[in-house]
């Protein structure tokens, strides 16, 4: 079975484009690779050529997910996967491919109707090294890919067997949660490389299908001064600094430009497929993530 290796890039629509452009580069730290004559803004955080493509078309939620395979005989296995599990495929024409800087790719919907891509021979541009524009010392990316994304789907098992079952990624455990009292949800978290995780599911049905995406730094440091860094330029932040429990990162959550998340952190743990038991925890952090109140209007009460 062949099966996808990393989280390569993440298709985001977005209403304001100068907004992101402000918010990736000067906040989170990354760097403007290239535009397209549509309007398509690049945005890359290592060598290859971009993780990040913000098209402004105003949709405020991811538009397309691409996951990397090593080459065309695995690509070509993902689609016969793919197609016995009656699902849909469609191969890339010249300019998909060309947009997506790819070699070769495929596109389909997940079971929630999740715009879907796999592709190998990503674009690389190790001649120019990437440097962040406010001097982040780096990102965890390599063979375990951008970082993470939690999407809401719409029926947790049926997703569970088709990125288990069909995409080859394994299960790293479960977290389920009551909250509010009564209300109790379960999440399920995957991986494809040793990072804990590169994707993980809610149920439900959202306005907007992207939760969060996750960034990785380097450095703890980075995560420090990302933090007070939001505070300063007015960032809304909607999660504290804490730890999680499954995959041990120590992070914050804040707001982008069009709504949904950033988790900006440090010191995840890894998974090692020869020993790894799928576990199940009742709580997300060990400590912290508490959601943090919008501040007070100025004035206000005066």
């Amino acid at each position: 079975m062949a099966n996808v290796t990393q989280l390569g890039y993440l298709g985001l629509g977005v209403s304001d484009i100068d907004a992101w452009e402000t918010f990736a580069t000067q906040t989170l730290g990354l760097q403007v690779s290239e535009r397209d004559n549509d309007g398509t803004l690049f945005l890359r955080m290592d060598e290859y050529r971009y993780r990040f493509a913000l098209h402004p078309d105003g949709a405020d939620d991811a538009q397309y997910v691409g996951w990397e395979v090593a080459d065309e005989h695995a690509l070509s296995e993902v689609a016969k996967q793919l197609r016995k599990a009656g699902t849909k495929v469609k191969v890339g024409k010249a300019a998909e491919k060309e947009a997506r800087r790819v070699v070769d790719l495929i596109q389909f919907k997940d079971p929630s109707g999740n715009p879907t891509e796999v592709f190998y021979g990503p674009m690389q541009s190790f001649d120019t090294p990437f440097v962040s524009p406010r001097g982040v010392s780096g990102f965890v990316t390599g063979t375990m890919g951008l970082g993470h994304i939690v999407i809401a789907v719409d029926d947790l098992d049926e997703s569970i067997h088709f990125y288990r079952d069909v995409l080859g990624m394994r299960i790293s455990d479960f977290i389920q949660i009551e909250r509010p009292p009564g209300n109790k949800y379960r999440m399920a978290f995957f991986h494809c490389n040793p990072r804990h995780h590169s994707l993980a599911f809610i149920a439900g049905k959202p306005k907007q299908r992207l939760n969060h995406f996750m960034l990785q730094a380097q450095s703890i440091n980075d995560v420090g001064a990302t933090y007070d860094l939001c505070q300063e330029q007015g960032i809304p932040i909607m999660r504290s600094l804490g730890r999680h429990t499954n995959d041990h990162m120590m992070s914050f959550y804040m707001q982008t430009p069009s709504g949904f998340q950033v988790e900006f952190g440090w010191g995840g743990r890894e998974v090692d497929d020869a020993t790894w038991q799928v576990q199940q925890h009742t709580s997300g952090s060990m400590w912290g993530h508490k959601p943090v109140p919008a501040p007070e209007s100025v004035g206000a009460g005066d």
